[in-house]
């Protein structure tokens, strides 16, 4: 039985090490392209740009490589990514996932709402607590591959969420699952607006 114990120990400790392969200081250098739009160290002065600054690792390489597979489409990101390897890929997530993020502020007029959704959800409508994956102060769970969500722009996460509302051409690689395109179907325009000003001042 121990032996079964450390067996599993040692496979799970080498998947890890198999994916724990970007080096945060070569993709500083990989990722001065993306500071046009990202800022130099992920946080985006334009709210339609987001930050990247503070993000998970793990996601942060899923959506690389989704966008460049064409899985995700960001037609800003066309062809950037194209001659860029996995490990180019792994290097550019691990500089931006150790990066600080900012915080902005959130609308005072829709933040007590916003903080509901977050915190609460919405049991009329099915709507399940933000705070489940992504954590009570927004910083998601990296491990997982969450994103992290405290100080991103209200701009930016309203459209992701109204992306994932489309029934179709909306966005669509959250997982096996689909649990985004499930939540956002479950919110109004205002829903999405209040939510997504609180989480600009989340932190």
């Amino acid at each position: 039985m121990n032996k079964l114990i450390v067996s599993l120990l040692l496979t799970v400790g080498i998947s890890g090490i198999a994916h724990a392969a970007g080096d945060a200081t070569a993709g500083q250098a990989k990722a001065a392209v993306c500071g046009a739009c990202h800022g130099p160290d992920g946080n985006s002065m334009a709210p339609n740009f987001p930050k990247l600054a503070g993000q998970g690792e793990r996601y942060l390489n899923k959506q690389l490589h989704d966008i460049k597979s064409g899985k995700r489409t960001v037609l800003e990101m066309t062809g950037l990514l194209t001659n860029l390897s996995d490990q180019d890929l792994a290097d550019i997530s691990a500089y931006f996932a150790s990066q600080k993020g900012s915080v902005g502020a959130a609308d005072p007029k829709i933040v007590a709402r916003g903080e509901a959704l977050f915190r609460g959800g919405d049991l009329a409508k099915g709507l399940p607590a933000c705070t489940g994956c992504h954590s009570p102060n927004g910083a998601g769970n990296a491990a997982a591959g969450f994103p992290h969500l405290g100080g991103q722009h209200a701009q930016y996460v309203g459209k992701q969420l109204t992306e994932f509302r489309k029934e179709e051409g909306g966005r669509t690689n959250d997982g096996d699952t689909k649990p985004m395109q499930s939540i956002a179907k479950k919110l109004s325009d205002e829903d999405i607006a209040a939510v997504s000003s609180y989480i600009q001042g989340l932190h």
